[in-house]
């Protein structure tokens, strides 16, 4: 309470260090200027070309709401994309969908990841199924979770097998390849289920571009040893 500790903002080793009376290591001066360094979403993910397309889709709407979760996805809230209006904690994106709908919100969308959806997105599913609400929800599929170390997610192959087991109309299930070159068939598949007055679910499905390239990397990697 004395400031020895910022109340808020950064700790660093050296704070800490001072505040613990240790020796504070010499180190490169902060300028007082920085350069704006914004997370972002990297080059080639899967995610990027599906807020592209939701981005177009939604012109095309007047009052609407996404609502996102916890993940590599949430940064779609930052620019250039701009899409996303409300992140909460894991598991809410699909909750505060179903909210919006039920108080007249239209469209109502969630973006949710594949490994945040099996965490603490299911039951909120289950609820929407429950009470038919007028909700689009997006998984979007990297097969890992990516945020946090890559590990494997429960739902990779499952996904659209767990919607419908949900209650999930199969109609209402789409998956897409989220790519350029399909652009035009995102933006037709998600201005259908926009309008529908249900439950929707769409699947962007692609591989999360760092695990493609270490795994590509990897198998050149073992090409190059074997054939030495």
């Amino acid at each position: 309470l004395n400031g020895t500790i910022p109340r808020d903002g950064e700790l660093n080793p050296d704070i800490v260090a001072k505040a613990l009376g240790k020796e504070v290591k010499g180190g490169f001066a902060v300028p007082k200027i920085v350069a704006n360094r914004p997370p972002e979403l990297c080059s080639g993910c899967s995610h990027r070309d599906i807020y592209n397309a939701l981005n177009e889709t939604m012109k095309e709407f007047g009052k609407q709401k996404v609502f996102s979760d916890i993940g590599c996805y949430t940064l779609g809230a930052l620019p250039p994309w701009n899409a996303i209006n409300s992140c909460v904690d894991m598991g809410a994106s699909i909750t505060m969908a179903k909210g919006a709908a039920d108080a007249g919100v239209r469209p109502s969308v969630a973006v949710i990841g594949d490994s945040t959806f099996t965490h603490s997105g299911m039951t909120a599913l289950l609820d929407c199924v429950y009470e038919n609400s007028p909700v689009t929800i997006i998984i979007s599929d990297n097969s890992t979770t990516a945020m946090t170390g890559g590990q494997p997610s429960h739902a990779t192959g499952r996904l659209e097998d767990i919607c419908v087991g949900l209650g999930v109309q199969p109609e209402h299930v789409k998956v897409l390849t989220p790519l350029p070159k399909y652009h035009d068939e995102m933006v037709k598949v998600l201005r259908e289920e926009l309008m529908y007055e249900g439950v929707s679910v769409i699947i962007p499905k692609r591989e999360c571009i760092v695990q493609s390239v270490a795994k590509s990397k990897k198998e050149v990697r073992t090409k190059v040893e074997v054939a030495a």
